[in-house]
């Protein structure tokens, strides 16, 4: 079995760690946009078909690695689609702040360092939890005629995620509440 990036934070136990007000330091949320393309309502109308990205394990995923994985899809479908021609949109948050017990590293540090002794960790990052087999992680909005860009986009992104993910296709369901 091939190993997958992240394997340090690709795993989780107990109860997520999210209130931010007891949490001091959390580091913020680094990714710009959860939007992007043709995010109106009104060129979203003609776009029929939806491309998911979905995960297959649970599992953590950083922050870093789902930014990657954004920037990866949205410069190859403004590439070959444009701007107006597609709708992508991350589906997750990454609520979870991730602590990690930092140790000296170096000569001498052994005089230095509590070892195990209150080993609750500082804030390093945040990470998306995904706790739902089948949770939709992004997904992209095109014309039919577009799926297999919209594909490539997604397998582009999949590389950089630490789950395994596959890609569904769909037709849009077309509602009228909004």
């Amino acid at each position: 079995m091939p190993l997958r990036p992240g394997r340090c934070y690709r795993y989780f136990s107990g109860p997520p760690y999210t209130r931010l007000e007891y949490i001091h330091g959390a580091p913020y949320v680094q990714i710009p946009k959860f939007d992007m393309g043709a995010t109106s309502a009104a060129a979203r109308a003609r776009f029929d078909t939806v491309v998911k990205l979905v995960a297959e394990e649970l599992g953590q995923i950083r922050m870093n690695a789902l930014e990657s994985a954004r920037q990866m899809a949205f410069k190859y479908l403004n590439k070959i689609l444009g701007q107006e021609n597609f709708y992508l949109r991350i589906n997750v948050y990454p609520f979870h702040v991730l602590r990690e017990n930092k140790m000296l590293a170096m000569a001498g540090a052994d005089r230095l360092q509590e070892g195990m002794r209150l080993a609750f960790g500082s804030p390093v990052g945040r990470a998306v939890r995904v706790e739902k087999l089948g949770q939709v992680i992004m997904f992209v909005e095109v014309e039919e005629r577009n799926v297999e860009h919209a594909k490539e986009a997604l397998r582009r992104a999949k590389s950089k995620l630490s789950i395994p993910c596959r890609i569904v296709v769909e037709k849009k369901q077309n509602s009228n509440t909004g």
